[in-house]
């Protein structure tokens, strides 16, 4: 009997991400979480077929960060500020550049709407060209190893590339945008994905882009897939403040056959 296609999925294992002097949006407990990564893939990469890593990619200029807004004094928000369709109506907070204004209207709406997260302003974060945009550097030379060993590179899949759309799945935007294809989901990628017979699942941060990404995986491919997905426990953690997403995405998609396991479990 064949041996599983495993496929090693790893979400935005990135320097701003990581509790490290200098990161901009640390989550607690990253560093070690993306360390454990790297003993498994160390000991286990021969079973591996493919490894995915996603990168979340942006410009100074995004609609998630403070330079994109500004209110009636012409001050941007600070950062963990939420903005509201209503408060954009109102005019409370407007975009700077007025040629934005309708596009930002339309798309908070279009975000409520869609009743997964409200926009909220992040750390300027994983700056293209940054050290912070760049992967922990120990995972890193871990997959470069494995390249190395095994003869297979590394797929890089970089979102958020759209500033004028938040990217927190892997697979498609918040509120994609029909004339950008970065934006949608990207069949070619989903069809690497499902041809595995498991899906590891680690990386950075559980509750945002590890359950968009996962939650999209599912509705994309159908709920079949669910029974695919292996999430490594001890290798992801939420932003600070936001467990409780995490833990609703756990308990969602457990229920649809997703397991949880420790990478320690795998070695």
């Amino acid at each position: 009997m064949a041996a599983p296609r495993i496929h090693l999925l790893i979400i935005d294992p990135q320097h701003d991400f990581c509790d490290l002097p200098g990161a901009s949006l640390p989550v607690t407990g990253a560093s070690a979480d993306l360390e454990r990564l790297s003993t498994l893939i160390a000991q286990r990469g021969a079973d591996l077929a493919a490894i995915h890593v996603t990168l979340d990619s942006h410009q100074v200029i995004d609609i998630a960060h403070p330079g994109w807004w500004q209110d009636a004094a012409g001050q941007a928000p600070a950062p963990f500020t939420v903005i509201s369709s209503a408060e954009v109506s109102e005019g409370r907070w407007r975009a700077r550049d007025p040629a934005q204004q309708a596009h930002s209207s339309a798309y908070v709406q279009a975000l409520e709407q869609r009743q997964r997260y409200q926009l909220v302003i992040w750390p300027e974060h994983c700056l293209l060209g940054s050290w912070g945009h760049s992967v922990y550097q120990p995972l890193q030379t871990t997959l470069q190893d494995w390249a190395r060993q095994y003869q297979q590179p590394v797929h890089y899949q970089l979102k958020g590339l759209n500033p004028g759309t938040e990217h927190y799945s892997a697979l498609q935007a918040e509120v994609p945008d029909p004339r950008d294809p970065h934006t949608q989901a990207p069949s070619a990628w989903l069809a690497q994905l499902t041809s595995a017979d498991e899906i590891w699942i680690a990386g950075e941060a559980l509750s945002h882009c590890v359950a968009s990404t996962v939650r999209d995986l599912v509705a994309l491919c159908g709920p079949a897939i669910a029974s695919k997905l292996v999430l490594l426990r001890d290798c992801t953690s939420p932003v600070a403040g936001f467990a409780a997403l995490g833990d609703e995405f756990i308990t969602t998609l457990t229920q649809q056959g997703m397991r949880l396991k420790s990478s320690t479990d795998l070695i």
